[in-house]
């Protein structure tokens, strides 16, 4: 029996980056996949319950930003490959404490391109460095237009501004030492296990709660969602079959204001509760604009499309409901992070067995 490819996937215990574990787990028995988290207060073990027991699957818990054990790591396990989403990722939380941001997303990246050097050392057949980014990087969109692959860096926050610059990083390493890398650029995601600080979990979570539905501005920014389960596809469809060296853009062609977007969610929940038409519109509560808030994002996704022959499983509408009926479905879920119950799980399963 050949032995199995051995795969770290950063970051695997957040929303994103569970799913693209769970699937790469489930489809290929024949690679280990290691997932290493910091378990901050978005990394979350519970999203992975469903696999936990599986043999081809070790949970990690450590910080990227410790480069002497990451390279422990590599030196010790001998990775063939790496899947790298492990990022602080909240413009919000950047912009109050930008520096965690520098930490985390640049130095944390660097010390695994490190890692990744020394334990290739040149002998890179087989091998690739995969760097999972975001559409940030780009800036911001007028009415029209969308972002390629070719479009000019130009990020507005704190949390933007650290993406582009490990997005450099891992660009360097490929040009400047030969390392394998792809990156792909996605826009916001959306779906299940989502921590709800985000827009579509807070506000089916507020909803649920008949809480304030707070929007920034006049609600007119727009945004490209994209169904979370068809990121992980387009990840694991870029690892097997995107060029060495080049970037992807991943986008769900689903361009919606956040407010027609917040009016939609509250139709759709109402119908769902049982409740009178337009009473969770009710809750929608207009907020000061944050600092630095980018109008527009759009994402062409065509050369992925168009080369390697991936596309969006659903419409906006049906992953919104497909995510409403999860959320309904899992309140327990939903209570353990809100009352922050879920950090005791890891404790539970890994120190405490």
């Amino acid at each position: 029996m050949a032995e199995q490819k051995k795969i770290l996937i950063t970051g695997g215990a957040g929303f994103i980056g569970s799913h693209v574990v769970r699937r790469f787990v489930n489809h290929y028995p024949g690679y280990h996949i290691y997932n290493l988290d910091k378990l901050t207060y978005a990394g979350n073990l519970e999203n992975l319950k469903d696999i936990e027991d599986k043999p081809n699957y070790t949970f990690i818990k450590a910080d990227i930003t410790d480069a002497d054990g990451m390279n422990k790591l590599f030196t010790d396990l001998g990775f063939d490959g790496v899947i790298h989403l492990a990022a602080e990722s909240h413009v919000d939380r950047s912009i109050s404490n930008p520096l965690e941001f520098v930490m985390t997303n640049v130095l944390g990246t660097v010390n695994l391109l490190n890692a990744a050097r020394m334990i290739w050392n040149g002998q890179f057949a087989g091998k690739l460095f995969y760097h999972v980014s975001t559409d940030e990087v780009y800036g911001q969109l007028g009415e029209e237009g969308k972002f390629t692959e070719t479009t000019p860096y130009s990020p507005n926050s704190p949390y933007s501004a650290s993406k582009a610059s490990s997005d450099h990083f891992v660009r360097a390493y490929y040009h400047t030492y030969g390392i394998p890398v792809k990156i792909s650029n996605c826009s916001n995601n959306y779906g299940s296990h989502h921590f709800p600080e985000k827009l579509i979990p807070l506000m089916i979570n507020n909803i649920m709660n008949k809480k304030p539905l707070p929007v920034y501005g006049k609600g007119e920014n727009v945004r490209d969602w994209l169904f979370v389960e068809d990121h992980a596809t387009a990840i694991d469809t870029i690892y097997h079959n995107g060029h060495t060296g080049e970037t992807y853009n991943i986008g769900g062609n689903n361009e919606w204001k956040n407010i027609e977007l917040v009016k939609f969610l509250c139709r759709l929940m109402d119908r769902k509760l049982g409740r009178e038409e337009g009473e969770s519109e009710k809750l929608i509560t207009f907020v000061t604009d944050r600092a630095g808030h980018d109008f527009r994002y759009a994402i062409d996704s065509g050369k992925l499309m168009t080369e390697l022959g991936w596309k969006p499983s659903v419409t906006f509408e049906q992953g919104l409901e497909k995510t409403v009926d999860w959320y309904l479905a899992n309140q327990d879920w939903l209570e353990h992070v809100t009352s922050g119950a879920y950090q005791k799980y890891y404790q539970s399963m890994y120190v405490n067995r």
